[in-house]
C-alpha cells in the first residue's frame, strides 16, 4: 500500500523500541505474514525473533549489501531524506518528533505516489 505505518524517532533504537512499535501496529493492524528487514542489531535480536515467532510472524532478512532486496523501503528512506531530513536541522529530540511526524502524515494522506496512480496511500477522509 505504500503506507509508513510508523517512524520511531529516538537517539538510538534498541530491539525494545522495534518490540513497542510492532505490538502497537500489530493490535491495531493485525500481524502480517511476515516482516522484511535489514540485519540491524535491534531487528535480528533474539528478543525480537523469539517473540515474533510466538505470534506466527515469519522473518525474512535481506543480505548484507543487498538494499534492492528491500526496494520499498530503501525509496521510502530517499524520499525522506530528500524531502525532510536534508533540509532540517533538529534542534532537539521533540522538535524531530513532531517534524517527522507531520512529514508520515502528510506522506500517508497528502502526498501522490506513482505507483498508486497519483493517489496517496491512506487518504484522510472527509
Amino acid at each position: 500500500s505504500r503506507e509508513c505505518l510508523a517512524l520511531v524517532v529516538a537517539r538510538q533504537l534498541r530491539h525494545e523500541d522495534v518490540l513497542a512499535a510492532l505490538a502497537d501496529l500489530f493490535v491495531t493492524r493485525g500481524p502480517p505474514a511476515h516482516i522484511r528487514s535489514d540485519n540491524g542489531a535491534e531487528f535480528i535480536a533474539n528478543g525480537v525473533q523469539k517473540w515474533l515467532g510466538q505470534i506466527g510472524v515469519k522473518t525474512l532478512y535481506i543480505a548484507p549489501g543487498s538494499p534492492w532486496e528491500n526496494g520499498y523501503n530503501e525509496s521510502f528512506n530517499g524520499s525522506l531524506r530528500d524531502e525532510l531530513l536534508n533540509g532540517e536541522i533538529f534542534y532537539s529530540l521533540a522538535e524531530a518528533k513532531v517534524l517527522i511526524e507531520a512529514w508520515r502524515r502528510h506522506y500517508n494522506t497528502v502526498r501522490p505516489h506513482s505507483s498508486l496512480g497519483y493517489r496517496p496511500p491512506a487518504p484522510e477522509t472527509a
